[in-house]
């Protein structure tokens, strides 16, 4: 067992859990920083593989992605280790917080508090979006890239389709496409 791994795993997990106010989306950002660019675990690629599978299933991404990547990098260890360090910050905040919080709900402070970390929130996703068009760009080209997005915007939107479907679907789409280039 190698301990300077657990305690990476550790700690890059414990660090996205305590920032990732907001849950869900705002936690991606941080996950891809700890995991891509800090420790190189995986590939721009590969994360992007883990966070659309991730989407796909049901329940918190954080914990699926903290399961898989702790699992693939740690083993059995890893996965206990990345899901504990996910989730021990969420439950120690909100156990410190809740009556704070709930006593002073109504405060100007504490509404502007919650309202200031939505435009933040907002820009590590756009960034993130940023670097998962460039790639898309280079691996399918312009064409393909702006075609998939838009029939993806359309079904979503307007037709109300769930995201899984359309994951799903763009899923096989590669799988297929990478099958026909390599036969």
């Amino acid at each position: 067992m190698d301990l300077t791994l657990q305690k990476n795993i550790f700690i890059s997990f414990f660090r996205t859990g305590m920032l990732g106010f907001g849950g869900g989306p705002s936690t991606i950002p941080l996950v891809h920083k700890e995991v891509v660019e800090t420790y190189k675990w995986m590939t721009d690629e590969e994360f992007g593989d883990v966070l659309a599978i991730g989407n796909t299933l049901p329940g918190p991404i954080m914990t699926k992605m903290a399961g898989y990547i702790g699992y693939r990098v740690g083993g059995v260890l890893g996965l206990i280790n990345a899901l504990a360090a996910a989730v021990f910050p969420t439950v120690l905040i909100m156990i410190s917080l809740i009556g704070v919080l709930i006593a002073y709900r109504d405060s100007p402070i504490v509404q502007g508090m919650t309202q200031a970390i939505a435009p933040v929130v907002g820009v590590m996703l756009f960034v993130l979006a940023y670097s998962f068009i460039k790639k898309s760009k280079e691996a399918l080209g312009w064409k393909i890239a702006i075609l998939l997005g838009a029939i993806s915007l359309v079904t979503y939107v307007w037709l109300n389709w769930h995201p899984a479907i359309l994951i799903g679907a763009l899923i096989i789409y590669s799988l297929v496409g990478k099958h026909k280039q390599t036969s």
